[in-house]
């Protein structure tokens, strides 16, 4: 490839991370969105991140479609395809994050305006979901240094993430015989898994930038064990 249209490539490969990255960004607000329609049962805010995943949505695709638009018309070397599969890999995790924004907001509504709420779930699902904020904002900040590390970390907060799902999983299980109040701990519970998956796509896009710098791909919960790394791309 010659010079002048080598750095063209570049250029064109590094505008398509930024708005990838800045579906991050998008995920960052429709989960600060998502808490506090949760935590004051607002159905309109609810409604309201239903309808703005379509900007999450139309990000994925954009990135998507000018990847594929520049491969078509360049020829990549090998470093730059770790880099192109890893952002498909993060704009479709950013996406997965958008739905799991939504499907807690559909929700929302399902418990009504004044539900009895169980103030030990309500507040580990605050913690839940503050956590998977800076997960968010940690993965992003991992993969533009791409800084190993930095990702790696991600694992220690998904395991604060699943602890608090076991809380809250085993508090709604002793809801009592009030059916109202077991129907929002059985909703509650599906808010806290989709908070886990968020916290799961986040160590995702943080495997990944391991991936971009070391051209191995490995699991992080097998760090342990590196004798698992595989998918090695010189």
């Amino acid at each position: 490839m010659p010079v002048e249209a080598r750095l063209h490539f570049r250029q064109e490969l590094q505008a398509l991370e930024e708005q990838a990255l800045e579906g991050l960004d998008m995920v960052v607000a429709a989960l600060e969105r998502t808490l506090e329609a949760v935590l004051h049962q607002d159905i309109e805010l609810a409604s309201y991140v239903i309808a703005d995943d379509d900007r999450i949505d139309g990000r994925y695709l954009e990135v998507r479609q000018g990847i594929l638009s520049l491969m078509a018309r360049q020829a990549p070397v090998a470093s730059d395809l770790r880099l192109i599969a890893a952002l498909l890999d993060l704009t479709r995790n950013v996406e997965r994050m958008g739905d799991q924004c939504v499907n807690i907001a559909k929700l929302v509504p399902l418990v009504g305006r004044e539900p009895p709420v169980e103030e030990g779930i309500l507040a580990r699902i605050d913690r839940m979901m503050r956590q998977a904020i800076s997960q968010t904002a940690q993965c992003k900040q991992a993969f533009s240094r791409r800084d190993v590390q930095l990702a790696e970390d991600l694992v220690r907060q998904d395991d604060e993430i699943d602890r608090l799902n076991r809380e809250i999983f085993s508090l709604a299980l002793q809801s009592g015989d009030d059916r109202d109040a077991r129907e929002w701990g059985a909703t509650m519970m599906l808010v806290a898994r989709s908070i886990e998956r968020v916290g799961d796509n986040a160590v995702d896009i943080g495997e990944q930038t391991a991936f971009v710098v070391t051209g191995l791909f490995r699991e992080f919960t097998d760090a342990s064990h590196p004798e698992i790394e595989s998918s090695v791309v010189h």
